[in-house]
This record gives C-alpha cells, structure tokens and sequence, in this order.
C-alpha cells in the first residue's frame, strides 16, 4: 500500500510538471514581447535647469498643471535628491536586465489574458511611497526605482518589515499585484474569508504569471516566514475556526491578518513569532486547493465569489509532525 502511495505521488507530481512545462513551453513559443523604457528619473535629474520646459514637454503626465516651475529647479538643485539619483544610478544605470524580465513577465501576462495593453515603462524616483513602488495603469507601468536598492540601503527609515521587501527581485511581484489589481474583482463581503481569498487569488496569479519566483518572493515574505506559515497552517486554520472569524466582519480583522504588518495578531504568545499577512498565506492555499480540484480556468476563478470558491476548495490545512 505504501509503496502504492509513494507511485501515485509521483504520478501526480510528474502530470504536473509534464503540465507546466507544456505551458511554459507554448509561452516559449509565443510572439516576442518588446517594450520601450522611458527613463524619466534620468532624464529629469541631469536636465539643465533652463531645459526643464523641453522635459515637461516630453513627459506632461509628471508635472501636474499649476506646480511652478521652482518646486522642479529645487529639486533638481537638492543635495540629497541628486545623491538618492547617484545611488538608483549606481544600481540600475544599465536597465536591459530588467527590462527583460519585464518583458518575460508580459509575455507571460499576453498568453493568459491576450487583450492586456502593453504597457510603455517609466522608472522614477519618486517619494519613498512603499503603497505605490510600481503602477500599473492603461498604457502606462510606472516603477520608483527609489524603493528597489536592498533592504539594508542608508537611506531607508522603514521598519524592517517593510525594508525586506525593498529588493530588486520584488519589483516583478509588485508590477504583478498592481496588474491584478483590473483582473480581480474587489471583494462583494467585507468578511475575513473575502479578504483571504481576495489576496489568494492575486498570489495564485502571481504562480502563473512568475513561475521562476518561489514563493516567499511572490507574497514578500523571508523564507523563514514561509516556513512558519507552512509548519503552523493547521493551528492557524483551527485557530480561524475556532473564534469564528472566517464570516466576520470586524473591522479590525485585515489589520491583523491580511493587511502588512510586522506580525499577525493572534493575541497569543505566537505573535511575536508570526509573519504579518497569514490570512493571505492561508487565503493562497485556499485557491491552490480549488484549482486542484476543479475543472475551472484561472481567468474565470479570478471573478468567481469567494464563498463559492471555499466551498468548493476541499481546502484541509496540512497536518505537521509535533
């Protein structure tokens, strides 16, 4: 029986493989991508201040109607504006590595969801506005190269677990979650359940779309923190059940499980321990589990309600060894 089990594992492990490769491989096979990169964060830090008017010329949508022109001249004088600019250009002077991965990613984004607007890309340096690091927008992705130095850069005043996700390699996860952002319905229920799967259906895109990312890069967590989540899911889970939270709507409910935060809040010992967001992490596997076991596209998951999606997941928390 045992070794009956451990055949069928296999199986089902290589059907899936065999399954991905087939359609990494179509994707292979699709028309290149190619898209333009505008570099307006160095285009506007080595313009002279007397051809600030050709710049606003060429790039309208960055300088808003009735800002003066001295609040741009000063920024160009800035001391400390123009050493954040040497520390993005020390980093990403030469963008061409980027940019395909960019395009990797929207070729990915064109097989699955073919009428998707290919985007012209603009890097800025922009306020430090972590909601905001990149911006996808009709035909338009904007990315503040600022917040994509290293979590340990200098000039970084965050909280660490903010500043770990300040990382080159976050930057195709966050073009990816502003992208989803027109794909995934807002949620209908203000209820913890809606909240989790909200954000489950945004990582299980992230699947699709970056499948050469692991998983702690997809939801930005260290692989310390996804390894917490995965031994802990079953406590989670009973832990979600047990006070009744998955149809509440208690307002303070995303603060302590879906929304980022330096840990969730259990009101327990264990919190100090926690990732922030676990109601997202237990939300992603919710959706794995629908997806295995249902015959549905990811397109038409993407707009399904979320209560449907749980009922019809089979979702059991996997049990670890004590």
């Amino acid at each position: 029986m045992k070794k009956y089990l451990v055949a069928l594992t296999l199986l089902v492990s290589l059907n899936s493989c065999d399954k991905k490769s087939k359609v990494e491989k179509e994707i292979e096979e699709s028309p290149p991508v190619s898209l333009k990169v505008y570099r307006f964060d160095k285009d506007f830090f080595e313009t002279p201040p007397n051809e600030l008017t050709n710049l606003k010329a060429e790039y309208p949508f960055f300088f808003p109607e009735g800002t003066p022109d001295e609040i741009w001249i000063d920024k160009l004088k800035n001391a400390q504006w123009q050493e954040l600019y040497q520390e993005v250009e020390k980093k990403y002077s030469n963008f061409e590595k980027q940019t395909s991965e960019i395009e990797d990613l929207f070729k990915h984004i064109k097989y699955f969801f073919p009428n998707a607007v290919l985007p012209k890309v603009y890097t800025v340096i922009a306020d430090m506005d972590y909601n905001n690091k990149a911006i996808y927008a009709n035909d338009k992705l904007v990315i503040s190269l600022e917040l994509y130095l290293g979590a340990n850069h200098k000039f970084y005043e965050f909280p660490k677990y903010l500043e770990q996700n300040f990382e080159e390699r976050q930057m195709m996860p966050d073009i990816v979650t502003s992208f989803s952002l027109g794909k995934i319905p807002p949620a209908r229920e203000k209820t913890l359940l809606s909240e989790m799967i909200y954000y489950g259906k945004q990582l299980y895109l992230k699947d699709q779309l970056l499948p050469n990312f692991n998983d702690a890069e997809k939801i930005g967590y260290l692989p310390e923190q996804i390894t917490w989540c995965q031994e802990n899911e079953s406590y989670i889970w009973r832990y979600f059940i047990e006070k009744e939270l998955l149809y509440s709507s208690d307002s303070k409910l995303p603060g302590r499980f879906t929304n980022l935060a330096p840990f969730s809040k259990f009101y327990l010992e264990i919190d100090n321990e926690s990732p922030g967001r676990v109601g997202q992490w237990i939300g992603w596997q919710i959706v794995h589990s629908y997806m295995q076991n249902n015959d549905v596209s990811m397109q038409d998951m993407l707009k399904m309600d979320s209560k449907e999606i749980f009922e019809k997941s089979k979702y059991k928390p996997k049990k670890t060894d004590e």
